[in-house]
């Protein structure tokens, strides 16, 4: 009777535990703040937990510090937006592949009264130097973002020094997306964003595009498993299981299905190799 009484406990335990360690299948991906700021985790995640039962823990940082976090690997998923910056990972042995995943493009935010004179210009470099020519307040990341590494190579592109040239106008305040719009809005400044973040962005005031469709302003997605060989404790199977979601072609239709009055934040593109 005693030990009859003993296995009903161990039973009962072991249905009433069960479900929860079911319920603790996660994993941790280490992403950019583009993707969180957008909107697209809030509507992508539970997609993907309703699909699989498995939850995804965000780390929303910039591009830089998202790819130092699976260094350490304090992160199973790698999900940021800086071609160089991911490749340079990969070198490393940090990551075990790279896929693409999707992308936008960025825009020049700034003033609607447009103090600069650069709305509808085309080629963002003569923007860039208008700006600083007239020496207009221009907010920077200045956080090692995948947008920060955008902007320098815009700046760069167009002939200017940033480091040598800037001045009293040109402010890094070393924070996220939302930030950096917000601080452009109350003093009447430009910024570089990510289109996503633009169009979820709540707070939009006086501001409004006012440079865009320069291809120099693509900007790329790309998705990596931090190397279980390097960091033992990654979660392997459950990580490469929402990268192959990602990259599969329901995981591109819900992608593509994330829209915000009708007009898509990102463009999926896996089937491109050289994205």
């Amino acid at each position: 009777m005693f030990n009859r009484r003993i296995l009903l406990i161990a039973a009962a335990v072991v249905a009433f535990t069960a479900p929860a360690f079911a319920q603790e299948k996660s994993i941790v991906v280490a992403s950019t703040t583009s993707t969180q700021d957008s909107g697209l985790f809030e509507y992508l995640l539970p997609l993907y937990k309703q699909k699989t039962g498995v939850t995804v823990k965000v780390i929303s940082q910039g591009t830089g510090q998202a790819l130092d976090t699976g260094r350490r690997g304090d992160a199973d998923v790698v999900f940021v937006h800086a071609r160089s910056a991911e490749e340079k990972f990969m070198a490393e042995g940090q990551g075990v592949k790279r896929y693409p995943v999707m992308y936008n493009d960025f825009v020049l935010i700034g003033p609607k009264s447009d103090p600069a004179g650069v709305k509808g210009f085309r080629d963002v470099g003569k923007a860039f130097t208008a700006i600083k020519d007239k020496q207009i307040s221009f907010i920077s990341r200045g956080d090692k973002s995948g947008t920060h590494i955008a902007e320098l190579a815009l700046w760069k592109a167009s002939g200017i020094d940033i480091e040598k040239d800037k001045g009293a106008w040109y402010k890094a305040i070393g924070q996220g997306m939302g930030a950096a719009l917000n601080i452009a809005g109350a003093g009447g400044g430009y910024v570089l964003s990510d289109r996503g973040t633009w169009l979820n962005f709540k707070n939009k005031g006086d501001l409004a595009i006012l440079v865009e469709g320069d291809k120099r302003m693509f900007n790329q997605y790309g998705v990596m498993l931090v190397n279980p060989d390097k960091h033992p404790n990654v979660k392997k199977e459950l990580g490469q299981q929402f990268i192959d979601y990602l990259v599969s072609s329901e995981g591109q239709n819900d992608i593509a299905n994330y829209k915000i009055n009708d007009t898509p934040l990102f463009y999926p593109n896996a089937n491109d190799a050289g994205a």
